[in-house]
């Protein structure tokens, strides 16, 4: 895990004491609204739906135990609303049926960032104060700036990986963080970097999606995509380099932003971001970076070429965990002892095939914590089941957590042979569900609920869904499904890369719901990332668990053996899907008359 330096922690804590500053002479009438509105949105500070939402950064998504523990102290201790804003928004939630607002929670996002609905701007540099004591802030969590830069969640420990892309995500973060020139975007930025053949930073989706790799000399290079982004405009990014040397890596980012800066609409929020230049330039935009970095090189004196010396000094911060000493059977004996505890126990063994991935070690495991259960939104954690991840994490994995793509928690360091008391342990904290990557492992925004762009609320749509999907075997002979739920166009939930994608739309003021599908987000390693089509017009809330039945059922009678859903629907194609889902909603009809 990334080891904060002297001026790490002297930047943050600088930052966290300027934003009181700032936030004191606004509460004082010092500062006007329109001039404290940029200065909070740089620091993560939204004013939502009914209360202020924070967004806490986490590069390349490591967290350690403490800091987990700051987490659940913040969600304990500040996330709650004032009294008349909470009353409001029950009464408000009544209205569309629904009571379950929690308050005291944090929120595992998809962009490995963990959010807070209900902290009073009042206290919010108290909040900001005890971020910076554990490393941790909310620095370009929002505004058109270069976001946070994310990874895939067992980078550093992944048995499919080429190159740990950790040190080159922190030099980034380093170079991106207040960069003077790309403050003001035409709109926000977003990259992610991956090192492993399995994407599991959905890299094509982002404005920039790196992946490291080795060409036949086995030098380190970087295959760069550019123009990625869902919203209204879904598009898969567009590669501009199949090979760039690792040491140029900033320099090309410096053009490819640049041209961006200097050419992205800024008359239309809508057509703002790279993906809608790119689109509309096409060549003409990859000349002009490729231009913008010939200029660099040859007459700026290539001023981010990342020396090898560099790269060393922020790779020797990526300090390995200290493990207990041990002394380790073979491999062999650790996998015989692991199959004969999984036949005296079906649920283990499940838990074993879903949550429990190889590592780079083969006396560890990566383990994932499900973050998914009835009664609670995807993603969500509150104060005592943050405080409880802690404490797993230093009693089997050396301190150290990932925030995964999926809303979920993994556990990169745990020893083999401690994987059935884990197991143990995490099922009395209600973490072994084992359905990661199952139906029910599905990504969801707050939606409606909370955020004040969403058009239909997301959390009662994944809780009808989960509720009907709760048999294990079912969801087993049902395999790997991605289902991916937003509640606005904006999708924040990542619908058009879902398997099965669910967008909230508005319809004369009603909630309703769009379903897509054979979206990819590029981690099914069988197919690249894709948009996912639309199977008909909008439903009901109360249809959409009985169209995603009907959908699930058509996939049943149309699989060959051992076929994936998303393998299916390639080779079928949409037309009997399509029809079960528009079927479905005709009999609901029937049904009401």
């Amino acid at each position: 895990m990334y080891q904060y330096t002297d001026f790490d922690r002297q930047f943050v804590r600088l930052r966290a004491a300027q934003f009181r500053d700032q936030l004191e002479r606004w509460q004082a009438g010092k500062l006007p609204e329109d001039e404290f509105r940029p200065l909070r949105l740089q620091n993560g500070w939204y004013v939502q739906r009914y209360a202020p939402m924070l967004r806490v950064a986490v590069p390349y998504g490591e967290l350690g135990s403490r800091q987990l523990r700051v987490l659940a102290k913040i969600a304990r201790e500040y996330d709650e609303p004032e009294a008349e804003v909470y009353k409001t928004a029950i009464e408000t939630q009544g209205k569309l049926g629904s009571h379950k607002l929690p308050t005291h929670y944090a929120h595992f996002t998809t962009r490995q960032n963990v959010q807070y609905n209900w902290i009073p701007l009042a206290r919010s540099a108290d909040v900001m104060d005890l971020l910076a004591s554990v490393d941790m802030h909310g620095i370009q969590t929002s505004g058109n700036c270069i976001r946070n830069i994310t990874s895939d969640e067992r980078a550093g420990v992944a048995v499919d990986e080429v190159v740990d892309p950790r040190p080159y995500a922190e030099i980034m973060r380093q170079w991106s963080t207040l960069h003077p020139e790309f403050a003001f975007l035409p709109r926000k930025f977003k990259i992610a970097i991956t090192g492993a053949a399995e994407d599991r930073a959905a890299t094509g989706w982002h404005d920039v999606g790196l992946k490291l790799l080795k060409n036949e000399a086995g030098e380190i290079g970087f295959r760069v995509q550019v123009g990625g982004g869902m919203g209204r405009t879904p598009i898969v990014g567009t590669v501009l380099r199949e090979f760039l040397p690792w040491q140029q890596i900033m320099n090309y980012l410096e053009a490819v932003i640049r041209v961006y800066n200097r050419y992205g609409r800024r008359d239309n929020i809508y057509k703002a971001r790279i993906k809608i230049l790119v689109k509309a330039e096409g060549q003409r935009y990859i000349d002009d970076v490729e231009a913008e970095y010939k200029q660099i090189l040859e007459h700026d004196g290539a001023p981010h070429t990342i020396t090898q010396a560099e790269f060393d000094r922020v790779a020797a911060s990526f300090v390995p965990p200290a493990l207990s000493q041990r002394v380790y059977q073979s491999a062999e004996a650790t996998d015989a002892a692991l199959r004969e505890q999984a036949a005296d126990d079906v649920q283990f063994a499940r838990w074993l095939q879903r949550n429990v991935a190889p590592h780079k070690n083969p006396a560890l495991r990566a383990v994932t914590l499900s973050f998914k259960r009835l009664g609670q939104a995807p993603g969500d954690a509150n104060a005592d089941q943050l405080d409880t991840v802690a404490a797993l994490a230093d009693r089997f994995s050396a301190g150290e957590v990932r925030v995964t793509h999926d809303q979920n928690v993994l556990l990169p360091w745990v020893h083999a042979e401690d994987l059935h008391a884990l197991w143990l342990a995490a099922r009395a904290a209600g973490f072994a569900s084992a359905n990661v990557h199952l139906l029910t492992d599905m990504i969801a925004c707050p939606g409606g609920d909370f955020c004040a762009l969403a058009n239909a609320r997301s959390i009662p749509v994944a809780e009808a869904i989960t509720e009907r999907y709760q048999d294990l075997d079912e969801l087993d002979d049902l395999g790997e499904i991605d289902l991916h739920i937003s509640g606005c166009i904006n999708s924040c939930g990542h619908h058009h890369s879902g398997h099965i994608g669910i967008l909230g739309v508005d319809k004369d003021g009603k909630e309703w719901y769009q379903v897509t599908l054979a979206g990819s987000d590029g981690s099914d390693l069988s197919g690249p990332a894709q948009a996912g089509k639309v199977v008909g017009p909008s439903f009901s809330a109360a249809e959409v668990p009985d169209v995603i039945e009907a959908v699930l059922n058509t996939y049943r009678d149309t699989r060959n053996a051992g076929e994936t859903f998303i393998d299916t629907l390639r080779r079928v194609g949409h037309d009997p899907f399509k029809a079960a889902a528009n079927g479905a909603r005709f009999k609901a009809e029937e049904v009401s008359a």
